[in-house]
């Protein structure tokens, strides 16, 4: 039996070992950030900063993506899911062969009776595909032929926290990396001056919003440099990027010399990986004082841009404002960029809360797609809407005042550019659109999608933690290739 003082050696010996080990990485990493050189890990990635030397796997249809997050579900059948049967059913209750002992929240489990409603907005065709969209969104009608609509999305989760975890991270529970870190570590970044993975908060206006955590932009597991940057609408747009007080801009290079120094010393004392994401961190926070102030001034941009994008973009914190942000740090190499709008959850008043709702994000979503477009970048930028679950074609309590109730059997998203076919439907749901009845599209199968259209094998990409390979969609997801061009 090993005596515990000899042990302990052992495992100092070996602690040792593997901080000299990862020393020299650190230090590699150092020199490239610092050097300004992209490290040509793909043959058709070249101009790329990091990654992951096999990825990607096959050639990519994007480059980028950007995520229109809703944060509390909006309702797909007032919004994206034309059902004109609805109005005969109207009042009607749903009958129990279609719930068909289907779970309920405790919000109406206790209700006797779920009379359907349909919804009090009117849909029309538009463009040259005739997709039927909402009267709630006349912006995004005009531009209805460079989306592909998905009609048949489903979820495992019932409640807001462990859907839109479910949603970023593969998982219902915390802890997992988050959908922008899978794709940092693994796509690197295409610029040294600003971070691969940026996330954006729209400003709050509706009182019974579900919240957001940090860790939705979570790295997880992941080293923290592969984590989301917050954005911000008030203050300074990332903090703790200004210099410390007392100092000239002259002294910051010479102290984070030393402090990088001191970081590789204590990284070979510790053997901690985290030391280098640090070190990394360091540098990138000292480039980004002089990047940021120009991507957050947006007085460059012409009278035109503010006419597509509305009013509300000259307004930091609006939705219209971060889908300008959004085009802006596309332009700039930004890989993963995910702008979050709350304010979706109603369950009472649909009719008094959805059409401001609507009205916020309707403008500035239509304004993105043809920005890209014209600029010659929707072709490479995956562009995706939608929230976290649906929402129940019965009433949530009085049907004169109705809400709607969460529904995760089936709902609605749409995706646009990066590879994506314009112009189509895919899935389709039953009367009630309550039931999936063709070509069901699983969270999995989202992320898998996603990976997809920017080169990697969601199967392969993978990242050893505590004894066990993970990845994104786990042990499960199909790529739809039926909505891929």
């Amino acid at each position: 039996m090993t005596h515990p003082l000899q042990a302990a050696q052992l495992i100092s010996n070996r602690r040792q070992f593997f901080g000299k080990a990862a020393t020299g990485i650190g230090t590699a990493a150092l020199a490239s950030l610092l050097n300004g050189q992209a490290t040509a890990t793909a043959a058709t990635s070249t101009d790329r900063i990091g990654g992951l030397p096999d990825i990607p796997h096959f050639a990519p249809r994007a480059k980028r993506v950007i995520y229109l997050l809703q944060s509390g579900a909006p309702s797909q059948v007032d919004l994206l899911a034309h059902k004109p049967s609805l109005e005969k059913l109207h009042l009607q209750n749903l009958p129990d062969s279609i719930r068909d002992g289907q779970r309920l929240t405790g919000m109406t489990a206790g209700q006797k009776n779920f009379p359907v409603v349909k919804s009090p907005y009117k849909f029309t065709q538009h463009g040259e595909s005739g997709r039927y969209l909402s009267e709630l969104l006349p912006h995004l009608s005009g531009v209805v032929d460079e989306m592909c609509f998905v009609h048949s999305m489903h979820t495992e989760a019932i409640n807001h926290d462990p859907a839109i975890t479910f949603f970023q991270s593969g998982h219902q529970q915390p802890g997992r990396p988050s959908l922008g870190a899978w794709l940092s570590y693994g796509l690197g970044s295409e610029t040294e001056n600003l971070p691969s993975f940026v996330v954006m908060l729209s400003q709050n206006t509706f009182s019974q919003a579900q919240p957001l955590y940090d860790r939705l932009w979570g790295g997880g597991f992941l080293p923290s440099k592969f984590q989301g940057v917050k954005f911000r609408s008030q203050g300074d747009p990332v903090l703790y990027l200004k210099d410390p007080a007392g100092l000239k801009p002259s002294q910051i290079r010479p102290l984070l010399d030393q402090i990088a120094k001191l970081n590789r010393l204590r990284q070979q004392e510790v053997g901690d990986p985290e030391i280098s994401a640090r070190i990394a961190q360091y540098e990138m926070a000292y480039r980004m004082q002089t990047s940021v102030p120009e991507l957050a001034d947006v007085s460059d941009e012409p009278e035109s841009t503010f006419k597509l994008y509305g009013e509300d973009a000259k307004t930091p914190g609006t939705h219209a404002a971060n889908c300008l942000m959004a085009r802006r740090l596309a332009e700039r190499g930004v890989r993963f960029i995910q702008v979050f709008h709350r304010g979706w959850d109603h369950h009472s008043n649909v009719q008094k809360h959805l059409p401001g709702i609507a009205k916020e994000t309707d403008q500035g979503s239509a304004a993105l797609i043809a920005d890209l477009k014209q600029r010659d970048m929707l072709k490479d930028t995956l562009v995706i809407w939608g929230g976290e679950f649906g929402r129940t074609v019965y009433a949530q309590g009085n049907p004169a005042t109705f809400g709607r109730d969460h529904h995760p059997r089936c709902f609605s998203i749409w995706m646009a550019g990066g590879g994506v076919k314009p112009g189509i439907e895919y899935g389709k749901t039953d009367d009630f659109c309550y039931n999936i009845e063709e070509n069901p599209v699983h969270v999995h199968d989202f992320h898998a999608t996603i990976l997809h259209c920017l080169g990697i094998d969601h199967e392969r990409l993978t990242y050893r933690f505590q004894g066990r390979d993970y990845r994104l969609t786990d042990v499960h997801g199909n790529v739809v290739h039926d909505i891929l061009t």
